[in-house]
């Protein structure tokens, strides 16, 4: 544990749900948190800070291209009591995502600490032709001033900022086909924060002719080495047991499975490879984002790994006296912060700038922590789910990439290609062809999966949680799910939102997806109970659709069949609103009862649920526009709470006036009289709007939907993101513009009686 920590450098490198953002939202968490500057932002929005052809053609010879890969963030860095946001460019899925929940875990415990020894870079002057070698040493020995001289000469400026030649190594080595006797001179090179490459090299060749004075051999090679083992970083990490708890595994569990994997890897130079090689995932990603050699990195990295005549792990893991897992990891690192190749790149000195301008030790303390942080990620995994269960969605998304599987056709390719058991790029474009001529695709088992709806709430949400009426029609087929037997504890498996997990046992404190999952095994004494629980949502997740509850009553519906519980609607929406009530905290209930009952509905929420059918005088259809920003329903829910706290009459009366407009609504719905069902939503929105619950985007949703012939438009759902909903007696054009404009459309129409 460490100590309060000092100001930090940056801004905090907690950002809440960042990988939930739109790219420019998470662009512009950097800007509110002031960890670049103007300019900089600017040049991300507007993909500037992409290397050009002319500059990729001063680069690197025979240009003709530039290959591109991605660039993400690592968050919740605390590298000696700093915050750091970290630059990754890599293509391996996991990896970012990895690196970040491993420096969460560490950040619990205090962080990571790190050092890292002065810049040192070794050149190598190799020396022939020597009549009496033992001599010649003397001789340099003896000469070591002038040696350092000269080539401090060839670098004054250097030599300025408190770096040079700082000392000579000398061996004698005889070559293993002729005994031949060689004398390598090692010059010791300060480079302070330029990596060194360049200078270490003329540094080289400047005192060549001097050795070969000193000595009368004759100098051979003349050049840096990679090795870089006198330019060290040294990084630590403590965690406490408890922080390590989770995906039904124990925190002795846990630190025990990767104490024994590490012990594997110090001993096994077979297991070592793929163990340093998860190092590496972090450390690379790190240089190649600064504009560093990941080349020369990785080939220090590795050498240093056999030094002692055995290729071994570069980290160790124990448990200390507290019972705690340490992490330690001791890695070679010569990386420069200045030079004109690290300048040549644009987004090289955004990253730079990202990262707090560090001088060549910072930002090799930064990369140490990153390799040891990813080297944690990867032996949790192996020591939970293991690598290839956790990777399995990510996998087949690959695949169904590699296969050029359409937008439209991705997810289900997805869902199919795991069903089917083979992960194939072959299987990939077996299943899209069959989707495109409508060909039933053959799956692994025939058993059939469960079902429920998700919903639009057209008129009175956040009133309706005080007791007011709503008005919502369902989403047919929102969510589908399945249960099967299991061996072992709970599997939980959402290909398309890139879940897969192993609950060996409840967590005590579950939330979201696992919240819905522990109440229910709870309350249907299926605990002890294992199983494979397969989700397919053909709606997306937090965006005011519903997705929950319908998740709720699929799942209630599949363990009904599967176990045979013989459940009816009304309990199966009891139970499905005690799992909205645990994952969102104060649910209305009109979206379980919606699930549940798959029907227009004029609802409200006493002591119980009081609804009864909808049936319009003609048909009502409607656009849904999604605005791909999640809306997380509890928080919005407590938003309105803590504002009716503080004005209660106020707000009662805003809820009055919505349950005037929703029963309006309800009027006009049951006459089929569009245009009044389309004003009573445009003032519902403005009231929505007034609550602070709307969105830029949802707004500009709002107004594409009535520029293009909407008689109304509103938010639906939660708010603050999601979805919106309008009303189109010819959704052609609206559907055109919100696609248009980058957005999802939906249509859903109610039928008439």
């Amino acid at each position: 544990m460490v100590s309060t920590p000092p100001p930090s450098k940056q801004g905090s490198s907690r950002i809440s749900n960042f990988f939930k953002l739109s790219i420019r939202e998470r662009i512009a968490a950097l800007e509110e948190r002031k960890l670049l500057p103007c300019s900089d932002i600017e040049a991300l929005l507007s993909e500037k800070q992409i290397l050009n052809l002319i500059t990729a053609d001063k680069m690197v010879e025979n240009v003709v291209g530039i290959f591109g890969l991605p660039m993400g963030l690592g968050l919740n860095f605390l590298i000696n009591g700093n915050d750091y946001v970290i630059p990754l460019v890599v293509e391996e899925p996991s990896i970012v995502a990895g690196l970040s929940s491993a420096a969460r875990v560490a950040r619990l415990g205090g962080g990571f600490k790190a050092t890292s020894s002065e810049p040192v870079l070794i050149g190598q002057v190799q020396m022939v032709d020597i009549d009496d070698p033992a001599k010649a040493i003397k001789a340099l020995e003896a000469h070591k001033a002038d040696i350092l001289n000269l080539a401090n000469s060839l670098h004054p400026k250097m030599v300025a900022r408190g770096g040079g030649a700082i000392d000579i190594e000398i061996y004698q080595y005889s070559a293993p086909e002729d005994g031949r006797e060689m004398v390598v001179l090692h010059l010791l090179v300060d480079t302070r924060d330029a990596m060194g490459a360049n200078l270490v090299n003329t540094a080289c060749e400047g005192i060549a002719s001097l050795l070969e004075s000193i000595t009368g051999g004759h100098v051979f090679l003349r050049i840096l080495s990679n090795l870089t083992d006198r330019a060290i970083t040294s990084a630590e990490v403590t965690i406490p047991v408890n922080n390590l708890e989770g995906k039904g595994y124990s925190g002795q569990e846990v630190r025990d499975g990767i104490i024994l994997a590490s012990d594997l890897a110090q001993v096994d130079p077979y297991r070592a490879a793929t163990h340093n090689k998860g190092v590496m995932n972090g450390v690379d990603a790190v240089v190649i984002a600064t504009g560093n050699d990941w080349r020369a990195v990785e080939a220090s990295a590795h050498a240093y790994a056999a030094r002692n005549g055995q290729y071994t792990a570069l980290t160790r893991w124990y448990k200390n006296g507290q019972g705690d897992l340490v992490g330690e990891i001791e890695i070679p690192l010569k990386i420069g912060t200045v030079g004109g190749s690290l300048q040549s790149n644009p987004t090289v000195g955004i990253n730079h700038r990202l990262l707090g301008s560090p001088d060549a030790r910072d930002l090799s303390n930064i990369i140490g922590c990153v390799g040891l942080a990813q080297n944690f990620a990867a032996l949790r995994a192996l020591s939970t789910d293991g690598i290839q269960q956790g990777h399995m969605t990510l996998h087949a998304r690959s695949v169904a990439n590699t296969a050029k599987v359409p937008a439209a056709q991705f997810d289900q390719v997805v869902d199919l290609l795991i069903e089917s058991g083979d992960i194939k790029v072959w299987k990939a474009r077996e299943i899209m062809n069959a989707l495109r001529a409508h060909i039933p695709v053959t799956k692994r088992d025939a058993e059939p999966r469960s079902t429920a709806c998700g919903k639009i709430i057209l008129l009175g949400e956040h009133a309706v949680v005080y007791g007011r009426h709503a008005i919502a029609t369902p989403i047919p087929l929102a969510i589908e799910a399945r249960v099967k037997d299991a061996s072992d504890g709970v599997h939980l498996l959402i290909p398309r939102w890139g879940i897969e997990q192993r609950l060996k046992s409840l967590q005590e404190h579950p939330q979201g997806i696992e919240a819905i999952l522990a109440t229910l095994l709870k309350t249907l004494e299926l605990e002890d109970r294992s199983m494979e629980i397969e989700i397919f949502p053909n709606i997306p997740r937090a965006m005011g659709l519903g997705g929950s509850s319908a998740l709720a009553v699929a799942l209630i519906r599949a363990l009904e069949s599967h176990f045979n519980l013989n459940l009816n609607d009304k309990t199966i929406n009891a139970l499905a609103f005690e799992c909205e009530t645990a994952a969102h905290g104060t649910p209305s209930g009109v979206d379980n009862t919606i699930a549940t009952y798959g029907k227009t509905l004029l609802f409200r929420k006493t002591h119980e649920f009081e609804f009864s059918e909808l049936i319009p005088g003609a048909e009502v259809p409607l656009v849904i526009g999604i605005s791909g920003r999640e809306s997380l329903t509890a928080g919005m829910v407590g938003k309105v709470r803590s504002a009716w706290q503080n004005q209660p009459q106020r707000y009662e009366n805003l809820f009055d006036r919505i349950e005037e407009l929703t029963l309006a609504g309800a009027e006009a719905i049951r006459c089929g009289d569009l245009a009044d069902l389309g004003e009573t939503m445009n003032l519902c929105h403005g009231i929505l709007n007034g609550l602070q619950l709307s969105t830029p985007q949802i707004e500009e949703l709002v107004h594409l939907c009535r520029e293009n012939g909407a008689l109304g438009a509103k938010l639906t759902g939660g708010g603050g993101g999601g979805s919106m909903i309008a009303l189109c007696p010819q959704p052609g054009p609206v559907v055109a513009a919100i696609e248009s404009a980058g957005y999802q459309a939906l249509t859903v129409t109610i039928g008439a009686s």
